[in-house]
């Protein structure tokens, strides 16, 4: 059995008034935030699921129901904690974490390098495991047209010997 595993992770909100705006745990100066049952955080939610995807442990929706009032307004960095125990607790660690968000407004570069440590101090890895990159769709689709934010997240776990 081969001690690597990768996982694939993909997610998608639509914006919404009267929410902030969290992408990779950071707060985005923003007029509208992400709807959904947490935080929104698409960018963590697709990790998330890659995760769980690369260990054989389902989905987010399993593991954090959004019919469940516990996880109702909670932050998705708690939920990334949370993977992390799931993963560990089946012998894995993430060994490379790549991220594109797709975005056209705002812009995001500025915020890239917090979201890594956010996501490196959840997982209790090394910053330079994890990449984040964002693009735009050229104005293409739903999110080129500014109706909501998607992410894709490519993970490898170890086996922890």
């Amino acid at each position: 059995m081969s001690s690597f595993r990768i996982g694939h992770g993909y997610d998608a909100h639509r914006f919404c008034e009267g929410r902030p705006l969290i992408l990779g745990g950071v707060g985005i100066e923003h007029n509208r935030g992400l709807l959904g049952h947490s935080d929104a955080d698409v960018l963590i939610h697709s990790v998330i699921d890659a995760l769980l995807g690369a260990a054989a442990l389902g989905d987010i929706g399993r593991h954090f129901p959004d019919n469940d009032e516990r996880f109702r307004g909670i932050s998705s960095v708690l939920l990334l904690n949370e993977t992390a125990k799931l993963i560990e607790e089946k012998g894995y660690i993430p060994s490379n974490i790549d991220v594109t968000l797709v975005i056209e407004n705002p812009k995001v570069a500025k915020y890239l390098p917090q979201m890594t440590k956010n996501i490196a101090s959840a997982l209790k890895i090394e910053e330079d495991v994890v990449n984040i990159k964002a693009t735009t769709e050229e104005k293409m689709g739903f999110t080129g047209s500014g109706e909501g934010v998607c992410s894709h997240a490519v993970v490898l776990i170890e086996k922890q010997k």
